[in-house]
């Protein structure tokens, strides 16, 4: 059963945002960043996502990622990932996204910012060349460009750079109705901020999240429930009044 009130905060929303974390693609088999087996373990944070780690040893920083695009190559969106993609159908429907995978692109999102970068793009650091490589494994470690023979670098944002698009994100988040904060720790910023900006500007904040974060403090409706069985549920539901609102 869906918090009281929350498909009334739906049904009238003309803009809805998700903001989603690494708890949305878990639930797909990719590991959380924080976690005891997360991303990191095993790899000292500076040398594998800092620009000075990268400039030191390109080749260990490659090889960590190669990893991570075999791992996430073999995953597959989840069914919150398909029902965010659903409900642009229905809305004037954006995510936000804390995550490189992808995933959202692949379950259909057309409306994403990835305010981390990608890991399927890439970057040349002598031209600035972007593209996107989709070779699993790599063929070559380190990879070069193509145009201009330098070396490129994963389109993701390492710690100590700023994140992409945030004017955009920002932008979203004061002229929304509604935003659901899915999977998120709320722990990261720029990103963590968004909830609070949204609320400010009167959006209705639902959390989707087993557990407690910063956002719980001012959500007005909140699951404790893991991501895919809570969007079945709002999904649900909001096929169910449409059903109800034709006949």
């Amino acid at each position: 059963m869906l918090p009281q009130g929350l498909m009334d905060a739906l049904l009238n929303a003309e803009r809805i945002v998700a903001l989603t974390g690494a708890g949305i693609s878990a639930e797909s088999g990719i590991p959380t960043f924080r976690g005891s087996g997360g991303l990191w373990e095993g790899y000292p944070v500076e040398k594998v996502a800092t620009v000075e780690g990268f400039e030191r040893d390109p080749e260990l920083v490659w090889r960590f990622y190669d990893e991570r695009r075999r791992n996430i190559a073999a995953a597959k969106p989840n069914d919150a990932h398909i029902v965010l993609a659903k409900m642009e159908r229905l809305y004037d429907f954006w995510v936000i996204t804390q995550n490189i995978d992808g995933l959202h692109q692949k379950a259909g999102s057309r409306n994403v910012v990835e305010l981390h970068g990608n890991i399927w793009r890439v970057r040349c650091t002598e031209c600035g060349r972007v593209g996107y490589n989709y070779e699993v494994p790599l063929k070559e470690i380190p990879p070069r460009c193509e145009k201009c023979g330098g070396l490129l670098r994963p389109d993701v944002v390492w710690f100590g750079e700023p994140v992409y698009d945030i004017d955009k994100a920002y932008s979203l988040a004061e002229n929304c109705d509604v935003m659901l904060v899915i999977g998120t720790s709320a722990q990261v910023y720029p990103a963590a901020y968004l909830p609070r900006l949204a609320w400010s500007r009167n959006a209705k904040i639902v959390e989707i999240n087993p557990q407690e974060t910063p956002v719980s403090r001012y959500a007005d409706f909140i699951m404790r429930k893991m991501a895919t069985e809570a969007m079945n549920e709002i999904y649900q539901e909001l096929l169910r009044a449409s059903q109800e609102e034709r006949e």
